[in-house]
């Protein structure tokens, strides 16, 4: 969504695994309390669109649009999902969030779930979320924060993958403690601090269920999204290294005491 910066997961299927099981209850709930049925929402870096739906059916008599990068096959996914829920206030494009393709003040509300840690200028795509929010209106951004995840047991190797995940994502342009500096960047971008409201939400994996699910699709994402192919182009991993890793997060799936939590910055602010 940025020049000069690659998405450090892609769109593989395993990348799209866990992005369809996002809702707007397990992503977005900071942001529910201020959405009206008569609202228009931008949903910025949208993938298969379960979020962007089910803002979509919560908005029954206003219009949503989900937007992600170009030449994204994603956006047949979100479309033929949005069509098997029946929703007719919905749309797909593409674009890149550092120059929305949307005039000034259109959108009450503008959303991006897990995007900012991901572009190479997140100042900027705030502050074209704001250009194209209208006074009065809500911005609203969720990024988690690797240095802040925790995990049991602390496997050898668990400490490794986050590493590499870092030094990778850097890589890439991105910033994958994102979390932590939303308000800093929102600053940046132009928003007062006073119109800035801060929180914090969390994922918890522990059930053989959720340790299979969860720790099934990071290793299938070690070893075939586009993390993979970076990570060995950027010298950070081998293939050798990149299985170790796997094999890693197998083995605290199959742990019974398993548990895994992520933290994710939350921010809304007004325009």
């Amino acid at each position: 969504m940025s020049k000069e910066t690659v998405y450090t997961h892609g769109h593989h299927e395993s990348v799209l695994r866990s992005h369809s099981w996002r809702t707007a209850e397990n992503s977005a709930a900071y942001l529910l309390p201020y959405l009206k049925p008569n609202m228009t929402l931008l949903d910025i870096g949208c993938g298969p669109g379960t979020i962007t739906a089910d803002f979509a059916g919560l908005l029954s008599e206003g219009k949503v649009v989900g937007l992600e990068v170009p030449n994204s096959d994603v956006l047949d996914k979100a479309r033929a999902f949005a069509s098997e829920r029946g929703l007719d206030n919905i749309s797909f494009v593409s674009g890149d969030a550092t120059a929305l393709p949307f005039a000034d003040d259109t959108f009450d509300v503008v959303h991006a779930h897990q995007v900012l840690q991901h572009v190479g200028d997140p100042v900027q795509v705030l502050k074209e979320m704001r250009r194209v929010t209208k006074p009065g209106g809500v911005v609203a951004a969720r990024d988690t924060d690797f240095s802040g995840m925790i995990w049991y047991p602390e496997l050898e190797g668990m400490d490794e993958w986050r590493l590499g995940y870092l030094q990778v994502a850097r890589a890439n342009g991105g910033e994958p403690d994102a979390g932590r500096r939303l308000h800093v960047w929102a600053k940046e971008a132009g928003f007062p601090r006073q119109s800035l409201t801060l929180s914090a939400g969390t994922w918890c994996y522990y059930t053989p269920d959720e340790r299979a699910w969860w720790s099934g699709l990071w290793a299938d994402r070690t070893l075939s999204s586009n993390f993979a192919s970076t990570a060995v182009e950027n010298g950070i991993y081998t293939e050798e290294g990149l299985q170790r890793v796997a094999e890693t997060w197998r083995k605290w799936g199959a742990d019974e005491d398993g548990w895994f939590t992520l933290v994710h910055g939350e921010l809304i602010a007004r325009v």
